[in-house]
């Protein structure tokens, strides 16, 4: 009969006719037949299923064993031996180099036929031997399928014992070597499924004996953790961690992060191809791992490991939001990795260049996965806002994807940082700020921020890029007596000269401390500047110094060489007067007081005070100040702009004022107002400075801070309780205050006064109104009649002969913001440029005065944004808008300097002249000395930190360019990558790079 069923199997005819014939030699093999002619036809099937070269000969075998081993059980067991298997499992079946593929499969299949036999237990020692050796030869994933699938069938054959354990590990180095060679959906598919078959014959035998899960966890994690040169093991791994018991974590994550033995390499090498983990599309629990690992390194302290591994793989993180099936897993660990870092803005830093394209991408894709991804996305964005503030020029494009998202409370915010840091105690990741490898491009030095001490940071910056004042700071003799003007000194000559790209100001920082600060808690930086201004003044004023002569002007009267001879250095770069002049409404009595400022406290109007216009002008009658001279009749009091500013009466007659100017910021379609148009003398249409001013103008409702100017000289009445003691009445009485300033600094500081106290809740809050900033201001200084001929003239910007005022032009060079609700809070960064004189002295031929077109454009000054460590070219565009894309980012204290006119006052002669012969101020040698000995020990800490870095990263897995998805994604708009239905199908290519 075998050779009926062969010749059949062989010939030509077709399959139907065949199968026929088939059926017959079938239907006769259930019949009682003679012990040798079964032995015949178990061989031919053996033969047609191990060794056929078509599925139709196979499945012809497979029928005829079924049948002998249902219907000739004592002949299938004699023929199904012991010593039969043996040879298969040893030596295989068929021609050597052909050796059949489907030795497993036969074993599978004849197994259920001998279960009862005598001979089943013996089979069963043997293949618990065979199939632990099998896999010791680290079989192909499909022979490893076939194995679990036998085990999984058959779990006698499953080795027992330390031999069962020994298994385990076995298997887990197998799944460390599956690769899938295919790129074709199907036969991701399958290798897929084969992987699952393999990590689910694990779970039978750790739910059977948990004893064996602890051993074959120690074999992974000496797997992953590997840094020999060897292939990066597969990611199939993650199949394997997703069957542990979730209970067990605790116990597994300490007993690794306490283990002694454990390297700090190999420790970064295995959380790093864990996170890698997160491209394992049918893992569960696997981010849970990761999260727990992390969180357990974070509580020994293995803050180096968390940095090296988030810096590393966090765009790879990222990169996985694309993919659904990932996405969840991959957004969960993003999540710990972001909120954890909370020392340095390095790690969300990496994501900005492509969050707006996930966002497209995921509002694109339109599924609820998307939705609630970028829902939490959102939030997470805003949480790293919130903690790295100060970052406007990056946040931009990042805020306009995300600018339809919900916005999570502050409460929030705080919490999610709050329970997700390493470690409450900042101290203990003082030494992992942001590593900076090189200076920054714009050749600036950034300043370390000691723990909340960017108030500091911002003011030092700000006075830095004051060039007047740095270069009087840097031409001070060695050996001086003001020691915090010393250390000043020795900050702005490093800030100079250093080749870091950040050095620390803990130095000034202590000797510059007010005692009232807190130690480690936000401050207010113009409190600050206050202090520190007034230190330094009070410091060379009681001669603890040696004064730094300026060069003597020709020009320079000897009363006003005393006069300014006789300043200290705060007082000339710094110091204006102003004169405050309180007026009786009984006898008209007038009493003035000169006051010396350093800086000028600008409150808001209140919210029933509205400008005319973005010129930021106010109306005629309502401008301050005055040049005050009592009436010769006092029934003109009533039509006084003094009481007129508080009590206006119609039909009264009005004098001409002098308003606080902005050059260049006309809304379009106005009328130029006469006395901006006439001092500044340039077509608008013609002028750069005009239009671009027209860009950057502010809305009609906003404030400016002209208005703020105006309203600060306005006068005040002093009425009820606040009336005033006239002591020409000796009673007090109702009067009108008025402040004029009568001397215009050389740089003018205006602190905004954002910050007002809420008596009900015993709390300061902040005032969030977007200010507008001109980048040139005109501020005017009230001057006496026989003094004209010594104060700075500004060509022809001098009032109405007569008015007793000169408009004074001021250049915004710097901008002090803070970020935040609370000055007990938040974050300070600066806005900066070099101001410095760029019109020659001297006139026209035709004897008019410079314009201000004439001089370099403003708007083209580099302008520079100081964030503690990070310094980055900016411009006036985001000074001007920061506000409106972030409201909680707000223009605090603004430096302008005075910008020299036709015939300069002497302390602008002065300066030039200085700057003229000595060009950059030389340092004396012990400071000079301390910089060089500096910037060599820094070039030997790069040398050293290179050559441990490298040595400690060397270890890290490499792994696909994660910006390949990114590509991928944009390359192909009909998908947005993954294999579930939200994902639109996907290509095979785009899967496979997804996996693998």
């Amino acid at each position: 009969m075998d050779k009926i069923l062969e010749a059949v199997v062989m010939s030509s005819y077709p399959n139907n006719v065949k199968q026929g014939l088939v059926r017959r030699v079938i239907e006769a093999a259930k019949q009682p037949m003679d012990s040798e002619q079964c032995w015949s036809m178990l061989e031919l099937s053996t033969k047609l299923y191990l060794t056929g070269d078509t599925k139709y000969k196979r499945e012809i075998g497979k029928e005829v064993l079924e049948v002998y081993g249902h219907y000739h059980p004592e002949e299938f067991e004699e023929f199904f031996n012991v010593r039969f298997l043996l040879s298969l499992l040893q030596e295989g079946y068929g021609p050597l180099g052909k050796r059949s593929h489907y030795v497993l499969d036969y074993i599978q299949l004849g197994l259920q036929f001998v279960l009862e036999s005598p001979s089943a237990n013996s089979i069963f020692s043997l293949l618990r031997i065979e199939v632990l050796r099998k896999v010791c030869e680290r079989p192909s994933p499909k022979q490893c399928a076939k194995i679990s699938k036998l085990l999984s069938q058959h779990p006698q054959c499953i080795p027992t014992g330390k031999h069962q354990v020994l298994f385990c590990q076995q298997l887990i180095r197998c799944i460390g070597q599956f690769q899938c060679v295919s790129e074709g959906e199907e036969d991701i598919m399958e290798f897929l499924e084969q992987v699952n078959k393999v990590s689910g014959l694990l779970q039978r035998i750790w739910r059977a004996q948990t004893s064996a899960i602890l051993p074959s966890l120690k074999e992974l994690f000496t797997i992953i953790s590997s840094t020999e040169e060897q292939e990066v093991p597969s990611n199939a791994l993650a199949s394997v961690v997703q069957f542990v018991p979730l209970e067990l974590m605790d116990g597994v994550i300490r007993n690794l992060t306490n283990d002694d033995s454990i390297t700090d390499v190999q420790m970064m090498t295995a959380i790093g191809r864990m996170i890698d983990w997160v491209s394992w599309p049918l893992g569960k629990n696997i981010d849970k791992w990761i999260i727990a690992l992390l969180k357990g390194l974070a509580a020994v302290k293995k803050f180096s490991i968390l940095i090296e591994v988030t810096l590393s793989k966090i765009e790879k993180v990222f990169s996985k939001l694309l993919y659904p099936i990932v996405r969840e897993g991959a957004l969960s660990v993003l999540q710990y990795m972001l909120l954890s870092f909370q020392h340095s803005h390095e790690a969300f830093h990496l994501l900005l260049p492509h969050i707006p394209r996930l966002v497209a991408s995921l509002k694109k894709e339109d599924s609820n996965s998307a939705t609630s991804s970028l829902e939490q996305l959102a939030e997470l964005i805003h949480c790293m806002f919130f903690r790295f503030s100060g970052f406007p020029d990056l946040y931009e494009p990042v805020l306009e994807a995300v600018k339809a998202l919900p916005i999570p409370n502050e409460d929030r915010i705080k919490h999610l940082l709050g329970q997700n840091a390493w470690t409450s105690q900042k101290n203990e990741l003082a030494c992992f700020y942001p590593r900076l490898a090189s200076k920054s491009e714009t050749g600036k030095i950034g300043l370390i921020n000691l723990g909340n001490t960017c108030y500091m940071n911002s003011i030092i910056q700000s006075l830095f890029m004051a060039s007047d004042f740095r270069h009087s700071v840097l031409n001070l003799t060695e050996g001086n007596s003001q020691p915090l003007m010393t250390k000043l000194q020795w900050l702005f000559a490093f800030l100079e000269h250093s080749q870091r790209p950040a050095i620390s100001p803990e130095s000034f920082l202590s000797a510059s401390w007010p005692p009232w600060f807190t130690p480690g808690a936000q401050q207010d930086c113009s409190e600050y500047l206050k202090y520190l201004l007034d230190r330094l003044h009070e410091e060379e004023k009681t001669g603890k110094r040696i004064y730094q002569k300026l060069k003597e002007s020709s020009l320079m009267s000897q009363a006003v060489e005393h006069h300014y001879l006789n300043k200290t250095l705060i007082e000339k770069m710094f110091g204006g007067k102003m004169m405050t002049k309180i007026r009786c409404l009984k006898c008209l009595n007038v009493s003035s007081r000169e006051e010396a400022f350093t800086d000028l406290s600008l409150a808001f109007p209140p919210p029933d005070r509205h400008t005319r216009g973005s010129t930021s002008v106010l109306p005629v009658e309502e401008i301050g100040p005055q040049f005050i001279e009592p009436p010769e009749n006092p029934s003109q009091l009533t039509g006084s702009p003094w009481i007129q500013r508080k009590a206006p009466v119609a039909g009264d007659p009005a004098v001409p004022p002098m308003p606080v100017e902005t050059l260049g910021f006309q809304e379009p379609g106005e009328a130029a107002d006469p006395l901006s148009g006439n001092a500044v003398g340039v077509d608008a249409a013609k002028d750069p400075l005009l239009a671009f001013g027209e860009e950057a103008c502010a809305p009609k409702d906003s404030r400016s801070v002209p208005d703020l100017i105006n309203y600060f000289l306005s006068p005040e009445r002093l009425t009820a309780e606040n009336k005033y003691h006239c002591e020409k009445c000796a009673s007090l009485q109702d009067a009108e205050k008025v402040a004029e300033l009568t001397e215009g600094p050389h740089y003018l500081i205006l602190t905004l006064l954002r910050f007002s106290f809420n008596p009900r809740t015993m709390k300061r809050k902040k005032i969030l109104d977007n200010v507008s900033i001109p980048v040139v201001l005109k501020l005017p200084v009230l001057v006496a009649p026989e003094k004209t001929e010594e104060v700075c003239w500004r060509g022809n910007d001098r009032a109405a002969p007569g008015s007793g005022f000169t408009s004074v032009v001021y250049d915004l060079c710097s901008v002090v913001v803070h970020s935040g609700i609370s000055s007990e809070s938040g974050h300070y960064y600066c806005y900066s440029r070099e101001c410095t004189d760029t019109v020659p002295h001297g006139q026209p031929q035709d004897g008019a005065p410079k314009l201000a077109s004439d001089k370099q454009l403003d708007f083209e000054i580099q302008w520079y944004l100081f964030n503690d460590t990070r310094v980055s070219f900016s411009s006036f565009e985001s000074v001007s808008n920061v506000t409106s894309f972030f409201p909680k980012d707000t223009a605090y204290v603004l430096f302008y300097r005075q910008r020299p006119g036709r015939q300069s006052c002497p302390l602008h002669e002065a300066l030039a002249e200085a700057g003229r012969l000595h060009g950059e101020p030389s340092l004396h040698k012990d400071l000079m000395e301390a910089i060089s000995k500096d910037n060599i020990l820094y070039l030997q800490e790069q040398e050293k930190e290179a050559r441990n870095r490298a040595a400690y990263i060397s270890a890290l897995p490499k792994s696909p360019l994660w910006w390949r998805d990114f590509d991928r994604d944009k390359d192909d708009d009909s998908s947005s990558g993954g294999c579930s239905p939200a994902a639109g199908g996907g290509g095979s290519g785009s899967f496979h790079g997804l996996v693998f």
